[in-house]
């Protein structure tokens, strides 16, 4: 367990196995087939199709039992609230191979590719304790900096690029622009935050 905060009700835990009702109670409450299951920014087809046989939730299963999760969970009183999907960058297929997202330099850096927080759980803190969370579990692990590629909207974002995160929302959680990217998000141009370890 990682203790997100003096607030005792809140924690965050790597996805293991044995967690991955929870982290389905987040991104998938429905059980759809189709969903996307946190893989759509993270492994290519073929990953997918090695992996789980073509199967998006197989696949995920499998990725919950590796080394290095494939991400956190933040709970509040016990009940699974918030989802940071994160990892070593060279663990993220589609991440490494990207042409839109290049690496700033040689660091070998975790990156953080989406963040969800539970409906019915939003406005209520549950990002910033998810953040300390996944922050906390990359610093366990060795990473020497973390980064997002947030956009910084003027006002609210569209919804369904929501999963990106804000410049404001990582600022907060003591990132710092250091780039841009070629990638856009709800037309907006995605930044380069990273927050050294």
């Amino acid at each position: 367990m990682i203790q997100t905060a003096a607030d005792t009700g809140w924690e965050t835990h790597p996805v293991t196995p044995d967690r991955f009702e929870d982290f389905a109670a987040i991104v998938n409450p429905t059980g759809r087939d189709k969903h996307c299951w946190c893989l759509s920014h993270r492994l290519r087809v073929k990953d997918i199709e090695e992996l789980g046989g073509g199967n998006r939730e197989t696949a995920m299963r499998k990725l919950c039992g590796r080394d290095n999760p494939p991400g956190v969970i933040a709970y509040r009183d016990g009940e699974p609230v918030g989802w940071c999907s994160i990892g070593p960058r060279a663990e993220i297929p589609l991440l490494a191979a990207s042409k839109l997202i290049r690496p700033v330099d040689g660091v070998p850096v975790w990156s953080i590719i989406c963040v969800v927080v539970r409906s019915g759980h939003r406005r209520q803190g549950v990002t910033e304790h998810l953040l300390e969370g996944a922050i906390a579990y990359a610093a366990s692990r060795g990473a020497p900096a973390i980064e997002a590629h947030p956009v910084d909207p003027d006002g609210r974002m569209d919804t369904t690029m929501a999963f990106v995160g804000t410049r404001a929302m990582f600022e907060r959680a003591g990132f710092r622009v250091i780039g841009t990217t070629d990638a856009v998000a709800s037309r907006m141009p995605r930044l380069v935050m990273r927050r050294d370890l």
